[in-house]
């Protein structure tokens, strides 16, 4: 193995003084970064800011998605997704959702306002559904009422393949790009279920790309490969919980390592990230993950990663009013919690910061409309938190 010199400095170049890194604690595994910052990248000025209850009474929030006429649709794990008003209160369960199989990590996950929304009032939601064999992570879509009280003509448009006896990592995050939707998904963790993720014919641990409708689209990577599942955008990824598309149209993706090695990823059409074969991480155990070496070739690199981990979840890119974040990567820490600040120049992270790690476990970023951030609060007695920069 590589040895990992991380000092709690860096190394003082020609270019000026030593910078500080994020305070972290020792890593676990020994493994040394490719390039400059792409783990422990310089510490960014401390940003002050103000924390608000928003709303409560919500049991394991994963997902929030803004409503055109203001509010939010918001998910309970447990299988209910509700409307969130402008003003915090919460809704009555909305009906006409599938069943959820919410053991373990499951239940529902992800929900999405399609972008006609305005024409044909669709909603996206990802769940883990149970299925004969085990449990899958699926999709669907419906029509949302007019008074927010129903979803009907429920449709799946993705199904993972084949079935889990592990109800544990599924995903998973819906992300609209034009005519097309990104969906990710986990493993399922097991040490036989992982192996799946370098499988093109399953669709475990994967960044899929479809139509809105379910359909694959014709240029998709691996269309034509024998074998292959077509709706496969890239492959070799662990349990990928966050997704969002920069100010370019650029997809980046976020996913949890094991004992280390959380990574930020810019998947690009048809390439491995290497998981388990390759990472920067070591299993729970301490032993090692696959190869036992954290690169190989014909497996990407990924652009960023942490070792202690932050177990990350949703993000968002900041484009709001405030001027010190614009452009900026928020990502949601379920450990230590909180939330984690990236500056990102030129597809490289440039420099970090950790923010109120004892919000506890942050399960979703979403910016709103006056440029605060919102932030679901994934506890059993969970909560939307309201923050806002700069103050």
């Amino acid at each position: 193995m590589r040895q990992l010199l991380i000092p709690a400095l860096l190394a003082a170049t020609a270019a000026g003084p030593a910078l500080a890194q994020v305070e972290q604690g020792p890593a676990n595994a020994d493994f040394a970064p490719a390039f400059d910052n792409q783990t422990r990248a310089p510490a960014l000025e401390p940003t002050a800011v103000t924390v608000e209850t928003f709303a409560t009474g919500l049991s394991h929030p994963w997902g929030i998605a803004p409503l055109p006429e203001g509010g939010w649709l918001v998910t309970e794990r447990p299988g209910r997704l509700r409307v969130v008003g402008a003003d915090g209160s919460l809704g009555e369960p909305i009906a006409g959702l599938p069943e959820v199989d919410a053991r373990r990590q499951g239940g529902l996950l992800d929900v999405a306002v399609g972008p006609d929304f305005a024409e044909d009032r669709r909603i996206y939601w990802t769940y883990a559904k149970r299925v004969s064999g085990g449990t899958v992570t699926a999709a669907a879509r419906g029509i949302l009422s007019e008074d927010l009280t129903e979803v009907t003509a429920v449709e799946e448009i993705f199904e993972q393949t084949p079935p889990s006896s592990n109800p544990a990592h599924y995903g998973s995050r819906i992300v609209f790009d034009g005519p097309y939707l990104y969906l990710t998904t986990g493993e399922h963790f097991s040490l036989s279920d992982r192996q799946r993720a370098q499988e093109l014919g399953a669709t475990y641990g994967k960044v899929v790309r479809l139509t809105h409708d379910g359909g694959v689209p014709a240029d998709n990577p691996f269309v034509e490969t024998d074998g292959a599942r077509p709706e496969v955008w890239t492959l070799g990824h662990r349990n990928v919980q966050g997704a969002d598309l920069d100010a370019s149209g650029r997809l980046w993706t976020i996913e949890h390592g094991p004992a280390g090695g959380d990574e930020l990823n810019a998947p690009e059409p048809g390439l491995n990230y290497g998981w388990p074969v390759v990472s920067y991480g070591q299993n729970y155990n301490g032993s090692a993950v696959g190869s036992g070496e954290a690169r190989a070739e014909g497996f990407e690199e990924p652009v960023y990663y942490w070792d202690p981990v932050i177990a990350p979840s949703g993000m968002s890119f900041y484009d709001g009013s405030f001027a010190g974040w614009q452009g900026d990567l928020l990502i949601g820490s379920l450990t230590p919690g909180g939330v984690t600040r990236l500056r990102i120049d030129g597809g490289r992270v440039t420099g970090e910061e950790r923010i109120r790690p004892d919000l506890g476990r942050i399960r979703d970023v979403e910016i709103a409309p006056d440029g605060s951030i919102l932030l679901l609060v994934d506890e059993n007695n969970g909560a939307i938190l309201r923050m806002t920069p700069g103050t």
